[in-house]
């Protein structure tokens, strides 16, 4: 096994999240998580159990994608997507560049007054309660918020009126703006490096060089808690408990 403080990404520098669907009930009596999009990364569901939607929307248009175990959906950036909980959903979550998508490439669809810029967007996102602490209620209320916010993008375009994808898209790049170097900070150490790396192994075998080979490892991460109050549901990020076990 890999020694203590040299754990490595994972492959391809991907993260990897474990997700139980919020059971909570919308305005709209369906229940599940929060209608976001992803500015820059790509993302994938892998279904373990149970059963529910995955609600898209796209310049192409709406569309509703069933989940049961096995199945497999994946997204690109720019693409609303909203987990729907029907039966006590729980997916593996595949993430671009160590799990970016979960540490600031999404945007919520809250109303248009909660997009005027990243200040703004950071109070009406924010899960704190009054003591601080993350808040099931303030998540609650998050999810209500970007939910009544996709409801009217939805409305505008079935109406007719492309413009309504397009002012959010605007919205949501206006908002991650500031944090672009984060961004490309955490591509560059993971996705880039990994990516290098391999370049670097294909020169060496095209030279006859195998003393890669002779440093290969075996990693085993256990299954983390769910203990975030994550945009979908409740999330035990996999991309943080190697991060810890990097530091022991």
């Amino acid at each position: 096994m890999t020694p203590t403080g040299e754990v490595p990404e994972f492959p391809g520098a991907v993260g990897l999240s474990e997700l139980n669907v919020y059971p909570w009930e919308t305005a709209d009596d369906l229940h599940g998580g929060s209608p976001h999009l992803h500015t820059t990364c790509s993302e994938c569901y892998v279904v373990v159990s149970g059963r529910g939607e995955l609600h898209t929307l796209t310049a192409s248009g709406y569309a509703e994608h069933p989940l049961g175990a096995g199945d497999v959906v994946w997204f690109t950036p720019g693409t609303i997507h909203r987990a729907v909980d029907v039966e006590d959903l729980k997916v593996v979550v595949v993430m671009q560049n160590s799990g970016l998508p979960e540490a600031g490439d999404a945007v919520m669809t809250f109303p248009p007054e909660h997009l005027r810029d990243a200040e703004t967007y950071r109070r009406a996102a924010s899960i704190l309660g009054p003591d601080g602490s993350p808040s099931p209620e303030r998540a609650r209320a998050r999810r209500d918020l970007a939910v009544q916010g996709f409801t009217e993008i939805l409305r505008r375009t079935r109406d007719g009126d492309t413009s309504a994808l397009t002012e959010f898209h605007t919205a949501a790049a206006a908002i991650v703006r500031p944090r672009t170097g984060e961004f490309r900070a955490r591509w560059e150490r993971g996705a880039a490096a990994v990516a290098r790396r391999t370049g670097e192994q294909i020169d060496a075998l095209e030279r006859g060089d195998a003393s890669h080979l002779a440093t290969g490892t075996a990693t085993r991460l256990a299954r983390p808690e769910p203990t975030t109050l994550g945009m979908c549901g409740f999330l035990a990020p996999y991309d943080t408990a190697r991060s810890a076990a990097g530091r022991a």
